[in-house]
């Protein structure tokens, strides 16, 4: 076969190409690591400060008045199970990643969401970046980023934002693209600027579709713990992969029912956001 004597070296190059970026330019990754490590010290360091009882209730009242009681009695009880499991410091660790990453994809997608819906040509220009981001194995991003931010939570948060940013990006783009035409016409005839249509019409009425995207960052964050612990992220998934690598099945069991209990409090508030308010 000439594939037996031609082939090409393309590992070679991605690792030359790696070690460049790492000799030349660790300072601008350096620079990008800085405020992503102090937003998660200091809400990691928040909620681990404030009494378990107080985190509880206050998480149970906003499930409660977004959500209605019996989620909001569903995020007492689920957070009450993971303190009585024992694992309630691994459980705020985690969620102090997936609020930290929930921010910076929010902030950098959401822009970068609304610029595409407004220019097809940028769309076009992301969309096989984003089909990359999504397609692409999440322990391939492990390498890399720990070769240009070392290991530790901070890497496990900046790999957790590669991998769960395009929905926000995609859904923000298709929530404003689906806006219905007579609506912005409308607007324009009335006299609104373009930046009125879309600060005051098209966003708006686009804001359930992008809480659709920020549930969707939520529950890819909470799937990246795990593969994260293994860069030295902390939290829950650590218990998981230590139970793992020793076959403790109980140490995996609580960590796993952990992430579980987390993600449907994180689910069901967040899908409420995006639904029509209930009457009273």
């Amino acid at each position: 076969m000439i594939f037996d004597y031609y082939t090409m070296p393309l590992d070679k190059w991605i690792k030359l190409a790696v070690e460049w970026v790492v000799g030349n330019y660790r300072f601008i990754f350096q620079a990008i690591k800085w405020p992503i490590e102090k937003t998660l010290n200091g809400i990691e360091g928040f909620l681990h400060w404030l009494p378990p009882e107080v985190v509880i209730l206050a998480f149970a009242i906003i499930a409660w008045r977004v959500a209605g009681r019996n989620i909001g009695i569903f995020a007492l009880l689920a957070l009450s199970f993971i303190g009585l499991i024992g694992i309630w410091e691994e459980a705020m660790t985690t969620l102090s990643m997936v609020l930290s990453s929930l921010i910076f994809c929010t902030v950098v997608g959401t822009p970068i969401g609304i610029y595409a819906s407004q220019s097809d040509r940028f769309y076009t220009l992301i969309r096989p970046v984003l089909d990359a981001m999504q397609s692409t194995p999440a322990f391939v991003y492990l390498v890399p980023v720990v070769m240009l931010f070392s290991i530790g939570s901070v890497a496990g948060v900046i790999a957790t934002i590669i991998f769960s940013i395009p929905p926000i990006i995609r859904l923000t783009n298709l929530g404003i693209r689906q806006v219905h035409p007579e609506l912005v016409e409308a607007a324009v005839a009335f006299g609104a600027t373009k930046k009125q249509v879309l600060l005051r019409v098209q966003v708006p009425l686009a804001m359930p579709t992008i809480l659709a995207g920020i549930n969707q960052n939520i529950m890819l964050s909470l799937a990246m713990v795990v593969i994260a612990s293994l860069i030295g992220a902390g939290g829950l998934g650590v218990l998981v992969f230590e139970g793992v690598n020793s076959l403790r099945v109980g140490l995996a069991g609580i960590g796993g029912l952990g992430i579980v209990l987390t993600a449907m409090v994180l689910d069901r508030i967040t899908q409420s956001l995006g639904q029509p308010k209930r009457k009273k």
